[in-house]
């Protein structure tokens, strides 16, 4: 399908959902960034691979990758 295909809705819906998405990548690799490493749950490059996959990278990090 292509975006002209879309409904007006359908394309907001769709932007609104990568901005979500890309927010939540950039919050978890901040946060890697700046959080020393004994803070972080395994390995800091790992977490920053998983953090690339879709929701679940980025979610799974702030749920299960950091010491608190």
């Amino acid at each position: 399908m292509r975006w002209t295909n879309l409904s007006t809705g359908q394309q907001a819906a769709l932007i609104g959902v990568a901005a979500v998405e890309i927010s939540l990548l950039v919050a978890a690799l901040i946060d890697l960034k700046r959080r020393p490493a004994d803070q972080v749950r395994g390995p800091k490059g790992a977490w920053v691979a998983v953090s690339f996959v879709n929701f679940v990278g980025p979610i799974s990090y702030f749920a299960f990758g950091r010491k608190r």
